[in-house]
């Protein structure tokens, strides 16, 4: 049997802070693990809150591949737990404001089939298929690349939290976003080589310090519902909606890579979404969320819950991106003394 070797992965750098909150969590987490106190007041829009959102990205991804030079132990340090708790407190607040509160329904799958139809926001995919200039996919590989470059470890956190048919449902699609048990073939691995091959920086977080707060939220929205054994109804709702609105982008984005001169191993990624997600959507929105939402209490409200916000999230990601490139300037992050400047 022949073994793949892989680059090796060096541990990431923590991003640069945006604000008070953010600089005094970058701050003791560079030291050893003590009590963190910290008043953590934020601004009034915490979706597009620079320091908020870039706080609960340094604190969530100490649950996934950490950062260089900082002690594990800061993972589960209980005043650090508090400042995390006092982020999320706004942003479920501006999420649930965001999307509202609507009865649960009585069939989910229908649902969810009829919210992901009602989308009708400008279609980022099919712009860049069409209009994008190579600058500008490099920098969508950029806003992809903090979810992609670890797609489908949020979602692995609802493994435990789920059972029976849902829990297989979730395994049956996680197997895929995994490779099948095959490395190279990991769908993290091929957004790797796609941004290798369009020369961008594909280390593991390379541009959590480049994308806006709004890019920093979709990350981040995962990671709270992976998180939280409370809102593991609206990861499962989130997944379905992802999977059944992936594979039609994805199709433009290939087109896209290829137009923009990327060979078929650069366009991989989105090929093998185009195949992978027209099957997971069945299996997201029958299987798993069906399932789950007729097994659980509550159930059906969290799903539509979590499908809404991932959608509406996105959407925002999308429009900032399309505005951004119709005025003729770049969707990255600029620091305040840049903007200033």
């Amino acid at each position: 049997m022949s073994i793949v070797s892989l680059p090796t992965i060096a541990e990431p750098t923590m991003p640069a802070p945006r604000g008070p909150v953010s600089a005094a969590v970058r701050a003791a987490l560079a030291g050893p693990p003590g009590a963190l106190t910290v008043p953590a007041r934020f601004g009034s829009d915490a979706l597009r809150d620079d320091d908020l959102q870039t706080t609960l990205y340094l604190c969530y991804e100490l649950h996934f591949q950490g950062f260089a030079g900082v002690d594990p132990e800061w993972e589960w340090n209980p005043s650090l737990l508090a400042v995390r708790a006092a982020a999320e407190r706004p942003f479920v607040a501006a999420l649930r404001s965001l999307v509202g509160d609507e009865p649960p329904p009585t069939d989910v799958p229908a649902a969810l089939v009829e919210l992901v139809s009602e989308q009708d926001g400008p279609s980022l995919a099919a712009h860049v298929r069409r209009h994008a200039t190579l600058e500008q996919f490099r920098e969508l590989l950029m806003h992809r690349s903090v979810y992609q470059l670890k797609e489908a470890d949020p979602h692995t956190f609802a493994i435990p939290r789920l059972r029976g048919a849902a829990k297989a449902a979730l395994v049956e699609i996680q197997i895929d976003e995994y490779g099948g048990g095959r490395a190279a073939r990991m769908h993290a691995e091929l957004f790797r080589s796609t941004m290798d091959g369009f020369g961008v920086d594909s280390a593991y977080g390379a541009h959590a310090d480049r994308v806006p707060a709004v890019t920093l939220a979709a990350v981040n929205l995962m990671s709270l519902f992976g998180l939280h054994r409370r809102w593991r109804g609206a990861l499962v709702g989130q997944l379905a909606a992802f999977e059944m609105t992936s594979s039609e982008p994805n199709r433009h984005l290939a087109v896209a890579a290829r137009r923009l001169g990327g060979d078929d191993t650069a366009a991989r990624f989105f090929d093998e979404h185009v195949e992978a997600d027209a099957v997971h959507e069945q299996i997201a929105a029958y299987d798993l969320a069906g399932r789950y939402a007729a097994e659980t209490p509550d159930g059906a409200r969290d799903v539509l819950f979590g499908a809404r916000c991932g959608l509406a999230v996105d959407g925002l990601v999308a429009q900032h991106l399309l505005r951004c490139w119709q005025a003729g300037r770049s969707s990255l992050f600029e620091p305040v003394a840049a903007r200033a400047a």
